[in-house]
């Protein structure tokens, strides 16, 4: 055990404001009962919702027991750093089906590496001020209720869209925990949502994916059907997916609390090799060798050079029938995967079947 510091609040109000030094928005303090939370996610699972992400219940009650993950945890530091790096044109993007669409978090350098080394730079701040205590970072990177936690520590409430929604910063920041042995005072959690009436995201989700307020079947979801599935994307879903190559936006898009998002200013979040503007066509023909230097660093990589393929083919079964979009689908009919042949297959019946039907 660490040697108690014997003033916590003010240790607690120190900790809030090296964070907001070290580039975080905001930062709150939790306790760790999460109870409500484990019931929701419990049925989640039980409702197969969770589809091929096994992880989701693959550590008992781990999850929603934060000492249990890290035995000696009393307190968990809950950050947010906001991602969205100044106008994305976003509607604009979905608006041009020749163009790829892609989550305007993964524009930049992969989050992980830099908020968690934040974090941990904010650990050794505490480290050197107290003396030596427990703790352990994560950044959505263990079996942690990160939205739960951070509601409990007053930085949001979750949405209807499933988010952590902030009535001063929408809902475009990634979050982040540093999960500590001190008895620190907690702040009070997000005593009421603010969704109202409004129901904008599941009225907006193009593949129908919410089962109902609070709860998303991710089966249908086009961040987990361009990100975490590994084999086909079901036919019936692919016209729903429009452009969008690597995850979706459109619920936070519509969110009437993301008129308060503000821009980044973290350079790293900056859209890289023209991400933000760039045809499908254009991406489709990249080499393996193009997509792992041009992908260096990039969450994208998550999805691998295969499934990258995968869904463009997608995106390009959707987008008009002009000589670039079908060159680019031609060129790669004989691909070596059979998941790219079968997607690319699809899109070429796509435009034929539009052809004729236009006869």
């Amino acid at each position: 055990m660490p040697a108690i510091p014997t003033d916590l609040p003010a240790l607690a109000q120190s900790i809030k404001e090296w964070g907001r030094e070290l580039g975080f928005q905001q930062v709150g303090i939790s306790g760790l009962d999460l109870a409500e939370h484990e019931q929701h996610l419990q049925r989640w699972l039980d409702a197969g919702y969770h589809g091929e992400m096994d992880y989701m219940g693959a550590h008992g009650s781990k999850r929603s027991h934060p000492e249990e993950l890290v035995p000696g945890t009393l307190r968990v530091v809950s950050l947010r750093m906001d991602y969205l790096s100044g106008d994305t044109h976003m509607a604009q993007m979905l608006g041009q089906p020749e163009k790829a669409y892609v989550s305007r978090y993964a524009l930049g350098r992969d989050y992980h590496k830099l908020i968690r080394k934040r974090v941990q730079q904010l650990a050794e701040k505490i480290q050197a001020v107290i003396g030596p205590f427990g703790y352990r970072a994560f950044v959505d990177s263990a079996p942690v209720l990160e939205k739960a936690i951070a509601e409990q520590a007053g930085l949001g409430w979750i949405g209807k869209n499933t988010l952590v929604l902030n009535r001063k910063a929408g809902s475009y920041f990634f979050l982040s925990e540093l999960f500590v042995d001190l008895p620190l005072p907690v702040d009070p959690p997000h005593a009421s949502e603010h969704c109202g009436k409004c129901t904008a995201c599941l009225d907006i989700c193009p593949t129908n994916a919410f089962v109902g307020p609070y709860v998303l079947d991710a089966r249908r979801c086009i961040s987990y059907l361009t990100i975490e599935l590994k084999n086909a994307i079901p036919e019936e879903l692919r016209p729903l997916i429009g452009n969008r190559v690597f995850g979706c936006d459109d619920c936070q898009i519509v969110c009437p609390w993301n008129r308060f998002a503000r821009p980044s200013g973290e350079s790293d979040f900056k859209p890289r090799h023209n991400l933000d503007n760039a045809g499908l066509a254009e991406l489709f023909m990249w080499d393996e060798a193009t997509f792992l230097s041009s992908t260096e660093g990039s969450p994208l990589r998550r999805a691998g050079y295969e499934r990258w393929l995968r869904n463009l083919a997608v995106g390009l079964g959707n987008a008009p029938s002009t000589i670039p979009v079908l060159q680019a689908l031609e060129a790669r009919r004989d691909y070596p995967s059979e998941l790219v042949r079968e997607h690319v297959e699809w899109a070429l019946r796509q435009h034929a079947e539009r052809q004729t039907s236009s006869l």
